[in-house]
């Protein structure tokens, strides 16, 4: 059955992508911004949750190419904060927005980054949905002793404390830049009680092309839910797209979650 944009029937669609907004020069921003908004402005979506939108400029071209969806976000000095955008077609009761930690130990390059990083929540028809988008580990390496790993740790850590402060139902999905496998994963989840809605077969979200070679592709994009249920889900933007060839380095992701009705 095909959502409403009301959000009345007991169901939301959500969607998620990492845009991959930089780098600017020779990426064909524009032309990818407008087959991604043409694509979720024909699709189902209700609530799209977008990542690297990292200028004013980056988020005029997506709102141009969106104009049945109204963006959400929290401003910074050159485009919203942390680079996450919430598009809704259904009206947003509340925002905020949660800056993620980096710990006073981690050298001072990552620290900046970290503080770069943020989580933005809307609530929107009753569900708090989350965008969030963690530090990319440029060293490859997800060990306890890599550098990376005290800031991914703190970075879980409060995204966890985040999302039981919020009421149920909850959406949170986003670029990890983790692997679904690897611990500090399988502990976010566990604490947070929050469900993976492709179950035990999260798809690789990053495509192979862009990856070195010998490199495999991984799960490192999410949709996860507590307090609902997936009825459906798919992966996004899998294939090129003329002229512009793939979209964005990630794939995204969509799901159709269906929430209990109260009797009578």
């Amino acid at each position: 059955m095909r959502s409403t944009p009301d959000g009345h029937n007991g169901q939301i669609v959500v969607a998620s992508l990492n845009t991959r907004g930089m780098p600017i020069r020779g990426s064909r921003l524009a032309a990818r911004y407008a087959v991604i908004g043409a694509a979720f402005e024909a699709s189902a979506a209700q609530v799209v949750n977008l990542q690297e939108v990292l200028t004013y400029y980056h988020l005029r071209l997506l709102v141009k190419a969106m104009p049945s969806f109204r963006a959400t976000y929290r401003r910074s000095a050159i485009g919203p904060a942390g680079g996450v955008v919430t598009f809704s077609r259904m009206p947003v009761e509340s925002v905020l927005y949660k800056r993620l930690p980096a710990p006073r130990r981690t050298e001072w390059a990552l620290r900046w980054r970290g503080f770069l990083k943020g989580a933005l929540v809307s609530r929107v028809d009753g569900v708090a949905v989350v965008n969030v988008h963690l530090l990319a580990n440029t060293d490859g390496s997800w060990a306890a002793d890599n550098r990376f790993h005290p800031i991914h740790r703190a970075q879980f850590a409060a995204l966890a404390q985040l999302v039981a402060g919020l009421p149920s139902p909850v959406v949170v999905t986003g670029d990890f830049n983790i692997p679904r496998h690897k611990a500090l994963v399988e502990e976010f989840l566990a604490t947070t009680g929050l469900a993976d809605v492709f179950g035990g077969e999260c798809p690789p979200t990053f495509h192979s092309a862009y990856l070195p070679a010998g490199m495999r592709s991984q799960c490192i994009d999410f949709l996860l839910t507590a307090g609902l249920t997936a009825d459906d889900a798919e992966v996004l933007f899998p294939n090129e797209v003329a002229p512009v060839g793939y979209v964005s380095d990630h794939l995204g992701l969509q799901g159709r979650l269906v929430r209990s009705l109260p009797d009578g």
